[in-house]
């Protein structure tokens, strides 16, 4: 029965309007449900997150790129609330390989919920509003997505244009669209005010590497200026960030030629490295002053000038950003070898939960990002089903409202009996396992006010109940003192027949209305039908014109009442069947028991046995005179 009432939950679910939200703007045809799930059950996220940009990754096993512009201009995105259109930069859009890639920033991801969101298509007329500069928040100060053509600089997706000084490496797939793969030459970025960093200032940098060569140390980030230097490498394949010669114990080896996401935080007091969103080494030293060039994938020689190890040696001078002349700075590390994708650079120290998100949603199999059905705008905004119910007329809404009152009427009943049954049943159950300790002792169990509450839905316990104040009340009485007459039992029979039908008659009560429902919701959705199709054929009468498209969704319409009478009767049907059979069962149950009781009532307590009397338990009810006829 539960199973029944979960699929008939679930069918109404799916046919109820009032499922779905309401259209942000008719203008766009389609839309897809996405649900940033930060509960267990997602990715499990124990901090509010705040503004986040959130990564859509989109692909033919979760959208069609049917009715989409073929550059993706016509998609936005809107909030939960249907109305607060939400930012978003797209990275890649390639309906012919069915791949995208597109950030939206989420302005507010709380911890343990699963926030809607929905991204609206299907509007040839709609501008591109992809903005990166709008998408990522003013603190961050540099952002590589790496989706432009290996034969030009990687460009800085913010609003403080920190473009790459030079071309490195080429173009590969990476973990989300492309990325740059590095052979030796290392990238620099500019020395600009925005990527200045103060003494014991804030800083975060962020990138998802796969290395490719793990054996030496190789140096994924560097910045000298002076006697200050920031390093981020990897020793043996352990990943490890430097300040000044204090280096951080390394962490875990990364597994060669797999993409992995690291991140150095510091908050002014200490730098923390992440490996996959989580903290694995730390190092206890504030952040040096920084103004000068950085390099990403190899080391800077010389103090902030853009100069490899082949031109300057140990000793030599060269200049750095400002025209001074400084000391060279021979590095002994190697170039990293492999690929870098989505580097990100913040002036300030994000959270490790923020670093948390975006690792788990960056990668391949996210779960923090759960992505829906799509919907067609038509009638109320549920495909099909809204164009069917935007046809039927006001009269025809009238059935429909009796016939689905009666289907909850229907089922309400069939839930709440099913319930009284099932603990009708199991008190029941705990009764028999007791009364089979009582032998002789037929009121051994009338003064456990314990098992009493226990049994308080059990009809057999009623029954007993029954049975044994009948014979108190004899003794009290002073009737049959000596022995129990057949009339006597037979009465105790009669009051516990009264009981039994009593309870047969609860259990049996509203069972009509099913039948009703059974009998009566085809025949009133029959009549819905047959008043909804005279109206279509009336209406094409009067207009003079029989058109497919005019009457089919009338006939539809009409049509719709029949199967509400269906869906009201079959379930009822399967439910009446189900509820008819327990009740048998329970009545069979009483039945036996009170055959049960009185038999042993008959020979405890039987004229037939004249050595027995009535006696309160716990006396000893066998006299030691001869029996009488």
């Amino acid at each position: 029965m539960q199973r029944l009432m979960l699929s008939m939950i679930i069918c109404l679910g799916l046919l109820l309007p009032g499922t779905a939200s309401a259209w942000w703007q008719e203008d766009w045809s389609y839309r897809k449900q996405i649900t940033i799930d930060t509960t267990p059950e997602g990715a499990p996220i124990s901090e509010t997150l705040g503004r986040t940009p959130m990564l859509v990754r989109l692909h033919t096993g979760n959208f069609t790129f049917d009715g989409v512009d073929e550059a993706g201009a016509d998609i936005r995105f809107v909030s939960s609330d249907d109305q607060t259109v939400l930012n978003h930069q797209i990275e890649s859009f390639d309906p012919l390989m069915g791949m995208a890639q597109i950030w939206v920033d989420v302005p507010l991801v709380e911890q343990g919920q699963a926030q809607d969101i929905w991204m609206y298509y299907g509007n040839p007329e709609a501008p591109a509003t992809s903005n990166g500069q709008l998408t990522f928040d003013a603190d961050y100060t540099l952002v590589y997505h790496f989706d432009r053509a290996a034969s030009a600089p990687p460009r800085d997706t913010t609003a403080y244009g920190n473009h790459a000084q030079t071309v490195a490496g080429t173009a590969m797939d990476g973990v989300i669209g492309k990325s740059l793969l590095l052979a030796g030459q290392p990238l620099m970025l500019p020395a600009s005010p925005s990527l200045a960093t103060e003494a014991g200032g804030n800083f975060t940098a962020s990138a998802w590497v796969r290395a490719d060569q793990v054996d030496g140390e190789r140096l994924i980030l560097s910045r000298r200026e002076g006697g200050n230097s920031l390093l981020l490498g990897l020793s043996q394949g352990a990943p490890f960030v430097e300040v000044n010669g204090q280096r951080s114990q390394p962490a875990a080896q990364l597994s060669p030629g797999q993409w992995q996401h690291l991140t150095i935080i510091a908050d002014g007091t200490q730098l923390r490295l992440l490996v996959n969103g989580r903290e694995s080494a730390s190092l206890a030293v504030a952040l040096p002053a920084f103004s000068s060039f950085m390099a990403i994938g190899g080391d800077v020689p010389g103090a902030q000038a853009p100069v490899t190890v082949a031109q300057a040696a140990e000793g030599d001078v060269v200049e750095d950003a400002e025209g001074s002349a400084v000391p060279a700075v021979t590095s002994t590390y190697q170039p990293f070898i492999g690929g870098i994708d989505e580097l990100r650079i913040s002036k300030t120290a994000r959270p490790i939960a923020l670093i948390t998100a975006d690792a788990m949603a960056q990668g391949s199999e996210s779960r923090l990002v759960v992505y829906g059905v799509d919907e067609e705008q038509s009638g109320f905004g549920f495909g099909g089903l809204g164009f069917l119910l935007s046809a039927v007329p006001f009269d025809a809404w009238i059935v429909l409202a009796v016939l689905a009152a009666m289907m909850l009427q229907s089922w309400w009943i069939m839930y709440h009996k099913n319930r009284t049954v099932t603990r009708l049943a199991r008190s029941n159950e705990i009764f028999r396992s007791e009364f089979t300790k009582v032998g002789t002792r037929l009121e051994l169990l009338a003064d456990d006010p314990v098992l009493a509450q226990r049994l308080e839905n059990s009809s057999l316990w009623r029954l007993y109940s029954v049975g044994v104040n009948e014979i108190r009340t004899r003794r009290e009485q002073g009737a049959d003192v000596n022995a129990i007459s057949g009339a006597t039992i037979e009465a105790i029979r009669a009051s516990m027949d009264g009981v039994r039908t009593r309870e047969l008659q609860a259990l049996g009560s509203k069972l009509s209305t099913l039948s009703n429902a059974i009998a009566g919701g085809p025949y009133i959705g029959l009549l819905g039908t047959v008043m909804g199709i005279m109206v279509v054929f009336l209406g094409t009468a009067m207009a003079g014109d029989v058109n497919i498209n005019a009457i089919a969704p009338g006939m539809a319409a009409a049509l719709l009442a029949t199967a509400m009478g269906l869906f009201v009767a079959i379930p009822a049907l399967f439910g009446y069947n189900r509820l008819t059979t327990r009740n048998k069962e329970v009545s069979a149950d009483m039945r036996i028991f009170v055959d049960e009781f009185v038999t042993r009532l008959a020979e405890i307590h039987g004229r037939g046995r004249a050595s027995t009397r009535i006696t309160s338990p716990g006396t000893d009810s066998h006299a030691n005179t001869p029996a009488t006829a």
